[in-house]
């Protein structure tokens, strides 16, 4: 027999005279006949309890069991006359897998998340981050359909790269040259004789290469992991995250903001209809607001603002800004929250912002000042989209690559798709765990995370 997983034990429409489950102990009670043994695999939220009688061969053994353990239970799934839970098994055979010390680190019900990232091995058997991690795994699912849904290709983009797609310089670099003995010219290091030949990256997006399978394949996307160097601790970055990337060829601002729209809406409903019982963990637990707020995301359109009007929306507000707001100036996560959380009090979709605080691959506008430029803003996060319509004109993408201080040499294939076919297209990127953060109502980024890589932080 295979084991059963709780999830679809709790679900089974019919008591079952035989079956297995393994899983760790999260709570044990002794009594002089019997124990009650809480028992998770895992797979759900809910525990399911598990009755050893004082008959079981072993069950001076089972008395032993601690908070932790791992077990092995064969017996009989059979209705619970408790509330709360429907079924439960009563034990023929209780097998203790591995034997917790009492050192066990998650003992008390309730820790801090500063404390359980100091564990970050171990907090995934707690309630909050096994749901945590359980909608991450399904909301990479969701994604994948989406896009294969509508007809999209899966591209897998590059993590080694020679180039920094947003001009930012706040890279990874990764070599193979003996660090105690780098060879130098002038003073530089050579890396001519390095592996590639060249300076080598960890990718900050894979924008640019999805683009050259777009001019090819049509809708593609690439989700996948990105770096960035930023020596940041704050609540809203990690070094390592995770971006959904979609090109779209014969698309322009206007059809890429109702995609990211679509997309946007499509993952919270299917959070809240395919994650249900975990995202109620939430709700009840880290943010009371969050019902409402995903909700709301569901039940209209975004509001679609140009950067002009927010930028005249922030200034006439009659609110104390840490940072100056202006034109020409890129919006800071606390203007963004101001326009979603106070003014609007729904998402909001910024467009056409000033070319001077975009990157050189974004369409000019006729105005000459802006760019086919949009970010997609939702309450409680702020940014969570960011992206464009691509520059699909040579010239211009030449002069806008000679203003930014770009070498065109070293894009000389970006360029050849301008050369050869070029169309009008356009992306974005999502950033995967501020979705995350969306949905769980969650405010620090490192737990949304796996095994965050922070400054100073890379144990795990």
């Amino acid at each position: 027999m295979r084991r059963e997983k709780i999830v679809h034990l709790l679900k089974s429409d019919a008591p079952k005279e035989k079956i297995i489950l393994s899983g760790w102990v999260r709570t044990k009670r002794d009594s002089s006949d019997f124990s009650f043994i809480e028992v998770n695999d895992g797979s759900c939220l809910s525990n399911i309890q598990v009755i050893a009688d004082s008959d079981i061969a072993n069950y001076e053994e089972v008395k032993k069991i601690t908070t932790g353990s791992a077990v092995t239970i064969i017996g009989r799934l059979v209705a619970s006359p408790g509330k709360g839970q429907k079924w439960e098994v009563q034990a023929a055979e209780v097998e203790v897998v591995s034997l917790t010390p009492e050192t066990y680190p998650l003992q008390k019900k309730r820790h801090t998340d500063e404390y359980l990232r100091t564990i970050a091995h171990l907090r995934p058997r707690t309630n909050k981050y096994g749901a945590t991690f359980r909608i991450r795994s399904e909301i990479s699912y969701a994604i994948h359909k989406f896009y294969r849904d509508r007809g999209f290709r899966y591209i897998h983009t590059p993590i080694l790269t020679g180039s920094d797609c947003e001009g930012a310089g706040e890279l990874f670099r990764v070599t193979a040259l003996d660090l105690e003995a780098v060879p130098k010219i002038d003073g530089k290091p050579d890396f001519e004789n390095d592996f590639f030949g060249k300076e080598a990256n960890l990718t900050v997006s894979g924008q640019l290469s999805a683009e050259m399978f777009a001019l090819a394949l049509g809708d593609v996307y690439t989700f996948g992991p990105t770096f960035r160097a930023e020596n940041s601790n704050t609540r809203r970055h990690v070094a390592e995250f995770w971006m959904v990337e979609p090109e779209m060829a014969f698309c322009d601002l206007i059809g890429n903001m109702d995609i990211a729209e679509e997309f946007i809406q499509y993952l919270v409903e299917y959070a809240l209809s395919e994650c249900k019982e975990d995202i109620e963990l939430f709700a009840k637990f880290v943010d009371k607001k969050l019902m409402n707020r995903l909700e709301s995301i569901l039940e209209s359109g975004f509001v679609r603002l140009p950067y002009t009007e927010a930028v005249a929306i922030l200034e006439k507000a009659k609110h104390q800004f840490e940072y100056e707001v202006s034109f020409g100036r890129d919006l800071q996560s606390e203007h963004e929250q101001y326009l979603t959380d106070r003014h609007f009090k729904k998402p909001v979709i910024v467009h056409d912002y000033p070319k001077s605080i975009k990157p050189f691959y974004m369409r000019a506008n006729d105005d000459g000042k802006t760019v086919a430029a949009m970010d997609v803003l939702v309450p409680g996060i702020g940014e969570i989209i960011g992206g464009s319509q691509r520059e699909e004109r040579l010239d211009i993408l030449e002069s806008r690559m000679d203003d930014t201080g770009i070498n065109r040499e070293e894009y000389w294939w970006y360029l050849d798709s301008r050369k050869y076919g070029s169309a009008p297209h356009s992306g974005f990127g999502l950033g995967f765990e501020r979705f995350l953060m969306l949905v769980t109502g969650i405010t620090n980024i490192r737990d949304v995370v796996p095994f965050p890589r922070t400054p100073n932080n890379i144990e795990f």
